[in-house]
């Protein structure tokens, strides 16, 4: 079997949809979406080389690779391609894919630690033994010394800096040589250009040359080379392990074994990965709960802090829902599993933070193809820098030629972006908000208006019925009944509020079936009970029905022949909004509330809210259109909801968010999720967003002004070779941890 056959051969277990389902998911349109960690990936060119190599391959129709995160997407056809062929394909890149999930990914990242721990140690006794032979050859060209003694020196410093640079300079020589035989210019190009030219040199000089003496040797600034590249690597390995493990953290929270409550009363210890919908599993008191259900049996409270932020425990009793991997706190718990482990709160949460940061926002897009043409032009400068100076000093031309390769590296340049969103994504996670679009920060934080949905939003959606009058002779009985069946399975809260008031006051039994039944976005539902079409909703969509004049209510009934019912409906303020919006109002951002609640409801939350712009009685076609007239005033929109009518707006707005408690299409629609629904989170996220920005600014504005400064003092032979290593590796450290102060809360 040929390489690549055993290649492919070794992944293949990863084709089993068993397997496959950990780290994948289906599309709708029948393409697969893989998210991957991947060891090895360092820079921007290592993303450019990944996607590359990827989107050769048919049946692959998309590649995102986010170098902060070290994790890769794939949107890909399992009809035309195998999953095991693509992770061959980015083995056979150099770089080692790791499908695998949380807790693997937690023992890759602490594997890559230790590996990466021992190369720098190498190094660092290496560097200081090697520099303490260089004061000595520096010292003795001063003061004169004797030639046996000086061929004595660079012979141990060659012994010392072999395994320094064989070892710990290996991962620069591999990924060079990845990048040259994809024919690409990687960052470690130049790295591994001037290691290994400054090692090589100083080799043929202390063996080969008949008068070596008479020049220079470089073991000290190719050991220097390095520890301090490895060095500053491993920091900012560390930075992005810290800021990019939020997702296997939340893996991680989920039990790995759940205790199965069998038919017969037994109980079995099983993994969690094989529970399903309707199995029955104890939750003993102090322990995680193994998987999303309902409480069948007991009385707890459970801490939800990781779903929430909100450390105060829940209390949950019979038919209340949990979420796995929240902490039954007290009491032991029998719940029903709703939810396989993949498709868990949890789960999708990782998701959805997996997805924001494998995204490639436009700014990262043109920061590392930059980069890419970057490093085309240190190898020229390099270059022209040799060829000046051989004609000019011969002796400064090697050393300046060297510097040069070293000093203008461009992994700050590309670690700029990356390192802050990755930093603002991990960090707005952890306070409860899910980015599902890492393309929204940018926008998130020039925002100049945020506009809300009503009902679910700044309210709490949990709406009751405070009057139902029957009108024009309907019965009170058979209009609850006409209710419960045309609003029964809807998922908007006002739906759910009139159906249970509908059965609560005691309908028509049994109650009537609906058929054909249509739900006409923020207007109302139509459906046909009996042969007669009817109309819930709206006074002016259900009297169109009848062609009648609209009675006083907020929700009508009504067929054909008149209206049958009027609803008076209340609504409770959500807690935090009055902060929320002042806070907004305190940064100069302009609030709207669009809804399509009745104009008394709407003015009334308007009112206790200091809000001054309140649309009232709108479609979804028509909360678009004012979301549109906005942004054609040069307003970038933030638009918040829950419901399915808010889909088309969250859509069409700049930036969208949704309620965790709203609907799926809203959720689905949106570029953050409130997942404690918390409105101040909305203000922290915006906040969080605009010190990302900053940061990203000072990142691009110190990676470029670094270079512009360093380029011309290196070719002008102003900079040892060494002090060029040093300057490079603090530059690419500067960036990363300005960015990791997001993780921290400190002012940007």
């Amino acid at each position: 079997m040929s390489a690549a056959g055993k290649a492919v051969a070794d992944w293949a277990s990863f084709d089993a949809e068993e397997t496959r389902a950990h780290f994948s998911v289906s599309r709708d349109d029948g393409n697969m979406e893989s998210t991957l960690t991947v060891k090895g990936i360092k820079c921007g060119s290592c993303s450019l080389l990944i996607e590359r190599t990827l989107m050769a391959r048919g049946g692959v129709r998309e590649v995102t690779v986010n170098v902060a995160a070290g994790t890769v997407r794939v949107l890909w056809s399992p009809a035309v391609v195998r999953l095991s062929e693509l992770l061959q394909e980015i083995e056979a890149a150099g770089f080692e894919p790791a499908p695998t999930p949380g807790s693997s990914d937690c023992r890759e990242a602490s594997s890559e630690r230790r590996t990466a721990m021992l190369r720098i140690g190498i190094a660092g006794i290496g560097a200081m033994q090697v520099m303490m032979y260089a004061v000595a050859l520096y010292a003795g060209a001063f003061q004169g010394i004797e030639p046996a003694h000086e061929q004595f020196l660079r012979l141990v410093s060659l012994l010392v800096a072999t395994p320094v640079v064989v070892y710990s300079g290996r991962p620069f020589f591999v990924s060079a040589w990845q990048s040259l035989r994809s024919r690409h210019a990687g960052m470690d190009v130049p790295v591994a250009l001037a290691i290994g030219t400054a090692f090589l040199a100083s080799v043929w000089t202390t063996l080969f040359a008949a008068d070596g003496l008479q020049h220079e040797v470089y073991f000290d600034s190719a050991v220097m080379f390095v520890f301090l590249l490895s060095l500053g690597r491993y920091l900012e390995t560390a930075a992005r392990h810290k800021t990019a493990g939020t997702s296997q953290a939340l893996a991680a929270m989920i039990p790995s074994t759940a205790a199965r409550l069998n038919a017969d009363g037994s109980v079995t210890n099983v993994p969690v990965v094989t529970l399903r919908p309707g199995d029955h599993v104890l939750c003993p008191a102090g322990e995680p709960i193994a998987a999303d259900g309902e409480v069948l049996q007991g009385d707890s409270h459970v801490n939800e802090a990781m779903l929430t932020g909100e450390s105060e425990p829940v209390a949950k009793a019979v038919g209340n829902t949990v979420v796995g991997g929240s902490i039954n706190v007290s009491n032991p718990l029998t719940i029903r599993v709703t939810e396989t482990t993949d498709e868990s709160v949890l789960s999708n949460i990782a998701r959805l933070i997996d997805r924001a940061l494998t995204q490639k926002p436009a700014q990262v897009s043109l920061a590392d193809r930059i980069a890419s043409w970057f490093i085309v032009g240190v190898l020229t400068a390099a270059t022209g820098t040799f060829f000046y100076w051989s004609g000019t000093n011969p002796a400064l031309a090697f050393p300046a030629a060297l510097a040069v390769l070293v000093v203008t590296c461009p992994c700050a340049l590309s670690l700029a972006t990356p390192a802050a969103l990755t930093a603002a994504i991990g960090r707005l996670a952890r306070g409860g908000v899910l980015t599902a679009n890492s393309d929204a920060m940018e926008r998130l934080a020039r925002v100049t208006h945020v506009v809300f949905d009503k009902t679910g939003t700044l309210t709490t959606g949990t709406i009751e019925v405070t009057d139902i009058r029957a009108l024009n002779g309907s019965e009170r009985a058979e209009v609850l009944g006409l209710t419960a069946a045309l609003e029964h399975g809807v998922t908007h809260p006002v739906g759910h509020c009139l159906e249970r008031a509908a059965l609560d006051g005691g309908g028509t039994t049994p109650r009537p079936q609906a058929e054909a039944v249509t739900n006409h976005a923020g207007l109302g539902i139509e459906g046909t009970i009996d042969g007669t079409v009817y109309r819930i909703g709206r006074p002016d969509f259900v009297a169109r029905l009848s062609d009648s004049t609209a009675p006083h209510g907020d929700v009508l009934l009504g067929s054909a022949t008149g209206v049958l019912a009027a609803f008076d409906l209340s609504d409770t303020l959500r807690d935090g909004a009055r902060a929320a919006v002042d806070a907004l109002k305190a940064e100069g951002i302009n609030v709207c509330i669009a809804s399509g609640d009745s104009p008394r409801h709407v003015t009334q939350i308007a009112g206790v809210l200091g809000i001054e712009h309140a649309w009232s009685r709108l479609a979804p076609s028509d909360k678009l259109e004012r979301i549109r007239a906005l942004q054609r005033a040069g307003a970038i929109v933030a638009v918040v909801g829950d419901g399915v009518n808010d889909g088309p707006v969250l859509a069409g707005a700049d930036v969208s968010m949704a309620m965790a408690d709203g609907t799926a299409l809203a959720q689905a629609s949106a570029d953050l999720v409130l997942v404690n629904n918390r409105l101040e989170a909305l203000n922290d996220a915006i906040d969080v967003a605009r010190r990302c920005r900053r940061i990203v600014r000072q990142n691009l504005t110190w990676a470029i002004g670094y270079n512009s400064l360093a380029l011309p003092a290196a070719a002008a032979a102003m900079l040892a070779p060494w002090m060029a290593a040093v300057g490079m590796s603090l530059s690419s450290l500067a960036v990363v941890l300005n960015a990791v102060r997001l993780n921290r809360g400190a002012a940007a």
